[in-house]
């Protein structure tokens, strides 16, 4: 059990530090069994921390120190102290050169932070803090050096050798091995370096940017996966182009390049000029990704090249600030996918994660502000607070100033802040600044933690022609915040008529009209707004795209919302109706499920549903989206206290109900969408199999022969794994043994060789809610193709199981808890991030019955009750039992 409290950081103590690195001059010695780290560093002391020269504080973790010289001075072991977090000098001079020699063992890395081996590949991950594990240094983000770093290895067995910015040099080196120098001339901190050495294929490509300069564009992959990276190409060429176009950013070196590496902890990595991906966010072909790892490779691609403004070019001053430009890259990637695809869905795909997810962070022990106050492990710190709600604190900035003025103010902060680490308050200046803005209060959204509430009630005078829209704000208490301000909040709103048209808008105390649709601000506590001249009573569609990431409550009837799903112009608005039908009709059921009494479907959802699926002019991607029930995971965040069994059986009962009510019509739409067509991955195509397999899944549950036969052939006859693996899906959630495990064992043995494949191989099974579960799960751990060390393996396994198969991982016996408490336990020796992730689940235990309470806080205990506890997890543990 740990002994002792990991040191809390806080936001309020930062200060800047006592000297810079101007200039780092790297050299890799690569061996087999370890690795020597040659460090020649230019310091120089920072003339506004004053003019003594106080200690040099390096950090450095599981590093050997080998040697160490102050301008070229071999230092003695009594002039410096060292020990396992630090290295402290006394430098005698305000400019000096420091040499250090270290050595580490990158194939025993398993957390793979610093420099470590996947496969046959060295390469590194050095955000947050994971230089430090490669020499001493200044590892913080307000520290901008000029890196420049020559990598030596054998030429057999390492003919690639990669780094930061651009080549300059290579030769051969002594017993058959080579070098290349790589100089990056831009300033950057440590936490963008990167290294990669292996033997790779490269698929290349150029770019001509907007003021005709030739871009090489460089992915680096295994042999065996050339043929896999033409999407990942094409969407790198795509995300340029958009950034010159929208937000008038140009490429600035003369080489962009992507590793694809198959033992990563999160997605991307954006390091200057190299840029390290999980490969499974490069690799895409129709025969192997589904549309979904289409679009998230385009997705990621797109968020990683755009960081070289937000991110690289600009960067954080602190930890504090990872949103300034992970919450802003976000928004850049979504609306690049929105351009991309269809805005609306993707929009609709943003705030269902939202809602089911970071919306429940926010109501649990980790919740913490968009810019935090304190931290112990800052790698806990990349959450859906950060990057999802961080997004949308940026999409509210972007309402608020208008597409125009959002973008003459980030086109101020890029010009003001370049070369720089900043905050969140110097983004915010630089829109409040270009657009003659105040934003001090809504400033409070960077500061203030959990998911505001939206009270909204109307109230028609047909005598004045006038609608009253009163709006109460408030946010719940989080851990250390009990006293919650009014938020700025923009409400995209509009009024609808008795036919669905919007009307025309005037406010009482305003001259001029606001059109038909308008954006109020939502500043006090309480406020009444007045709308006049109106011929007839309205139903207000309110937060319009989900312009604010609040909880928002008006009392619409079902008919209402029925209405509104059918009628609503806005896309978005339309889906929420339907949803928010479902979402009441499901409730209900619940509680009739808790009582013993039978369920009963409300027709009106059949009606909505009948209206949608039969309406041509519509997106078929917004109808999957439409006849898609809400998640358990989101009715679970709704819940006061989850009864997760009722919701389970609610939700499969609802789907029966409603494949039975629809059959005829979901056929006839399915059999539609079901001529043979050639694989594309174009916004159109993908559409038509989004609507398909939804319907797909509805059908299968009719257990009926003719359908399970042509489910059967959809799995053997598709020419893309989006329809395989739908049919697998369905397959697998049905009772139809016999074919489940034909189609699990002919999928298993065509792609054995394909890890990213395998990967959704297991997860569809780990996810499935049909009984036995957790013995499914314990024996795909057993599979010759699971490794608990690679972490795309452990998601697809551990948390598909913990974070999607609610009813199983919930079970009464608590045997769920006690697996996952087992695997973040053997984890936590192994790779402290991943294990500190796949935490989440226990973390919620106050949402469920008293007696799942205390199984789930039984395992947080025996967790906590772990040896030489991570920070990482003993951060999140301690949180979740306070």
């Amino acid at each position: 059990m740990r002994t002792e409290q990991p040191k809390t950081i806080y936001l309020k103590d930062y200060r800047q530090p006592d000297y810079w690195i101007a200039e780092t001059h790297l050299t890799f010695e690569l061996f087999e069994d370890h690795a020597l780290v040659h460090s020649r560093l230019a310091v120089q002391r920072n003339a506004e921390q004053g003019k003594k020269l106080p200690p040099l504080v390096l950090d450095g973790q599981q590093l050997q120190l080998i040697s160490l010289a102050l301008d070229d001075v071999e230092l003695s072991e009594d002039s410096y102290q060292l020990d396992a977090d630090h290295l402290t000098l006394h430098p005698g001079s305000a400019e000096f050169e420091l040499a250090i020699t270290t050595r580490i063992e990158p194939q025993n890395n398993t957390a793979l932070e610093g420099l470590y081996k996947s496969g046959g590949m060295f390469c590194t991950q050095c955000e947050a803090e994971g230089f430090r594990k490669i020499t001493y240094y200044l590892d913080r983000p307000d520290v901008m050096s000029r890196f420049t770093t020559t990598v030596i290895a054998d030429r057999g067995d390492y003919p690639v050798l990669l780094s930061n910015g651009n080549p300059v040099a290579s030769g051969e080196h002594e017993a058959g091995r080579h070098w290349a120098t790589w100089e990056d001339p831009f300033p950057k901190p440590a936490y963008l370096f990167a290294l990669v050495a292996g033997d790779l294929v490269l698929i290349q490509d150029s770019f001509t940017t907007m003021s005709g300069r030739d871009i090489d564009l460089r992915i680096y992959v295994e042999p065996e996966n050339r043929e896999q990276c033409g999407h990942a190409m094409d969407s790198l060429k795509r995300s340029m182009r958009w950034d010159e176009e929208v937000y008038g950013r140009e490429y600035d070196l003369d080489i962009f390049m992507i590793v694809a590496v198959n033992d990563f902890n999160m997605g991307a990595m954006e390091n200057k000029g190299l840029n390290i991906f999980n490969s499974s966010c490069v690799l895409a072909h129709p025969d192997t990704a589904t549309d979904l790892a289409f679009q998230r490779v385009e997705s990621v691609v797109a968020h990683e090249y755009f960081h070289n403004w937000s991110g690289n070019r600009v960067t954080c001053r602190d930890w504090f600030q990872l949103s300034l430009k992970e919450g802003f890259t976000v928004f850049r990637d979504s609306q690049f996918s929105g351009d991309m695809n269809s805005a609306t869905v993707k929009r609709i795909e943003d705030v269902t994660f939202l809602r089911a997810n970071q919306f429940a962070e926010d109501a649990g022990p980790m919740a913490h502000p968009v810019r935090p106050d304190s931290f112990i492990e800052i790698a806990n710190f990349y959450t859906l607070t950060v990057y999802e709600k961080g997004s949308e604190v940026v999409g509210m900035l972007h309402t608020l100033c208008g597409a125009d003025g959002f973008r003459k103010g980030t086109d101020l902060y890029f010009e003001r802040h370049d070369g720089q680490a900043v905050t969140c308050d110097d983004f915010v200046k630089a829109l409040e600044d270009a657009n003659g803005l105040d934003l001090t209060r809504f400033k409070r959204w960077y500061s203030q933690a959990g998911t505001p509430r939206l009270e909204m009630n109307g109230h028609w005078d047909a005598n004045a022609g006038e609608f009253r829209l009163l709006c109460r704000q408030s946010c719940p208490p989080t851990p250390g915040q009990t006293d919650k301000q009014p938020l700025v909040i923009p409400l995209r709103m509009a009024l609808l008529d008795s036919q669905g048209a919007e009307m025309s808008l005037q406010l009482a105390d305003e001259t001029g009209s606001r059109g038909t649709e308008t954006v109020l601000a939502i500043t006090e506590a309480e406020q009444l707004f007045v709308f006049t001249g109106l011929r007839e009573e309205p139903l207000p569609s309110l937060l319009r795209g989900f312009s604010a990431p609040v909880k928002m409550t008006y009392p619409y009837s079902r008919d209402d919302r029925v209405f509104l799903a059918k009628h609503d112009p806005d896309g978005f608005n339309r889906w929420e109706a339907a949803q928010a039908l479902a979402v009441e009709v499901m409730q209900g059921l619940v509680t009739m499920a808790q009582a013993g009494r039978p369920l009963m479907l409300d027709q009106r959802m059949v009606d909505v549903y009948r209206s949608v699926l039969n309406n041509p002019e519509l997106d078929p991607a917004m109808v999957a989206e439409i006849i898609r029930l809400p998640s358990e995971a989101y009715m679970v965040e709704l819940a006061e206290q989850a009864d997760i069994d009722a919701i389970h059986k609610v939700r499969e009962t609802l789907r029966a109900e409603l494949a039975q009510a629809l059959h005829d019509d979901m056929l006839a739409v399915w059999q539609r969408l079901s001529v043979p067509q050639p694989y594309t991955p174009d916004a159109a195509s993908v559409a038509r199999r989004s609507l398909k397999n939804t319907l797909l899944g509805y059908l299968m549950l009719s257990e009926s022969e003719e359908i399970v036969a042509a489910c059967v052939r959809q799995f053997i006859e598709a020419n893309n794994m989006t329809d395989r693996q739908a049919a697998l899906v369905a397959l697998v959630n049905s009772p139809f043994e016999e074919q489940k495990q034909a189609a699990l064992a002919e999928f298993a043995r065509q792609w054995q060789d394909y890890p990213l494949v395998m990967d959704q191989w297991f997860s569809v099974q780990a996810a499935s809610g049909q009984p036995g579960g957790l013995e499914r799960v314990q024996a795909l751990m057993q599979h010759p193709a699971f490794n608990l060390r690679n972490p795309n393996k452990v998601r697809a396994v551990v948390g598909a199981f913990a974070n999607q198969n609610l009813v199983n991982f919930h079970r009464l016996d608590g045997a769920g808890y006690g697996f996952l408490a087992d695997q973040i336990i053997t984890l936590n020796s192994l790779n402290p991030q991943i294990a500190a992730r796949l935490m989440t689940p226990l973390t919620r235990w106050r949402k469920y019955d008293p007696a799942r309470q205390a199984l789930m806080q039984e395992q947080l205990q025996r967790i906590m009750a772990t040896d030489d506890l991570s920070a990482d997890v003993y951060e999140v543990v301690s949180k979740s039992l306070a």
